[in-house]
């Protein structure tokens, strides 16, 4: 009996390993504004900027993650969104604060989000089979979602969104782009396992075998597992960079070489170097399918390193692989260019809403974006004046096309039917375009 018990301890231990300490971020600390997130409750519609800030309610989640979001001062016009992922144990907070692609986003105008884990491993799911194909549900879902709400809320470019992970998170990264080759433009993994690698079928977390780099497969094989979380897509296919150390003990490193083989076959390139260099002492470099800084996949050795490998200037290379370290930030709409008022008339189990947008500010609106978030229960079933999607949860309200300009001191009014569960308020706060409108 003792030995089962530790047998079935054994995996959890190792999963609990799979962590990078937050001084290997190298990153400054934070002061106490900065350390901590700001409570959903606390926020007038829009993120706060330069804060990190949870978001909740931002759509389909069956995992049960949490959602953090980080917002510069100033953004480019449809910017870029970095999706962060954490390692076993750790959090978005935990990621915002040892890593420092916050600070990037201040610098490049791109936005940052942080999934976080709920569940007592704090590993992210890239065992289940419903976490390795698209829309199966669990972890890759919710994170969609997040995504989803972003894109929408801030009138994102989803042309530009990319995955990073450490550990958990590198293996969540590699999950992402199999399940989602049609939104991420690429991918960066930190001490990571190929799509697939770490599956299992008992509903555990841990895979052995994959972990201790035991698990091999030819690049076509390991090619297949990839699209085949997508059967039939034949889009364009995400970039990756990978990163890993020669002396990882907890994910060893011949699954350095088996993610070579994946992306490679996934991106249809030769698995021979195009080139080799040394960009760093201990580090070697190599690049398949291209010679420069945005090669389909790049891969980066570092000799004699452990698992917990990521360190401060990694995240500069990783955005120069993701072509995001060029373009300056440009002013961010500010709250107040904007009012808007909202009645509800409820019976029984359904509403019918009317919303009125008045644009405050000095210049006309051309094309217009009204975010809020319904309370809970309540589901849209018709609306005018406006697209609206989703239908519960975080909702946009997208204009008509003879209503998308509002000139200054000008309205437009519109409105919505919705089914409840008892709760009929009015939505409580409203973003234009992405910046918080005065209420009332």
């Amino acid at each position: 009996m003792l030995l089962a018990l530790v047998a079935a301890l054994l995996p959890l231990l190792a999963a609990t390993a799979l962590h990078a300490p937050a001084a290997a971020a190298g990153e400054p600390a934070r002061d106490a504004a900065r350390a901590g997130a700001v409570p959903a409750a606390d926020r007038a519609g829009a993120v706060s900027a330069a804060a990190l800030t949870e978001v909740t309610n931002f759509g389909t989640n069956p995992s049960n993650l949490r959602m953090y979001l980080y917002v510069p001062e100033s953004v480019t016009p449809k910017p870029a969104v970095v999706v962060a992922v954490h390692w076993c144990t750790g959090s978005g907070p935990d990621m915002y604060n040892g890593t420092e692609y916050d600070t990037l986003a201040d610098r490049y105008g791109f936005i940052v989000l942080y999934p976080s884990v709920t569940r007592g491993s704090k590993c992210f799911d890239v065992s289940s089979p419903q976490a390795l194909r698209r829309g199966g549900g669990s972890d890759p879902v919710g994170i969609k979602s997040m995504i989803d709400w972003t894109t929408r809320t801030y009138n994102a470019d989803t042309g530009r969104i990319f995955a990073t992970g450490i550990s958990s998170g590198a293996m969540m990264t590699n999950v992402l782009l199999g399940d989602y080759p049609d939104v991420f433009a690429a991918g960066a993994a930190f001490s990571g396992v190929p799509f697939g690698c770490f599956a299992t079928t008992d509903g555990s977390e841990w895979n052995s075998a994959c972990s201790g780099g035991s698990v091999t497969r030819t690049p076509k094989e390991w090619g297949d597992l990839a699209r085949g979380a997508y059967p039939g897509y034949t889009g364009a296919r995400p970039r990756m960079q990978i990163w890993h150390g020669t002396q990882d003990d907890v994910l060893r490193y011949p699954n350095f070489g088996e993610q070579i083989k994946q992306w490679t076959d996934v991106r249809g390139v030769s698995q021979t170097p195009t080139t080799t260099d040394t960009p760093q002492s201990g580090w070697t470099r190599t690049r398949y399918g291209g010679t420069g800084d945005r090669a389909p996949v790049e891969a980066v050795s570092l000799q004699g390193v452990g698992h917990n490998l990521y360190a401060q200037g990694m995240a500069s290379r990783v955005l120069t692989f993701f072509g995001l370290d060029s373009s300056g930030p440009a002013p961010q709409p500010q709250p107040g260019a904007c009012r808007v008022t909202a009645s509800v008339n409820a019976w029984s189990t359904g509403l019918t809403a009317s919303v009125t947008l008045t644009n405050t500010g000095t210049t006309a609106v051309d094309g217009w974006k009204l975010g809020f978030t319904l309370p809970a229960g309540q589901t849209v079933t018709g609306g005018w004046g406006a697209a609206y999607a989703p239908s519960s949860g975080s909702v946009t309200a997208t204009n008509a096309a003879y209503n998308g300009t509002i000139a200054p001191g000008a309205s437009v009014s519109i409105g919505y039917q919705a089914t409840h569960s008892g709760n009929s308020a009015a939505p409580a706060a409203f973003t234009l375009n992405g910046a918080a409108c005065a209420a009332g």
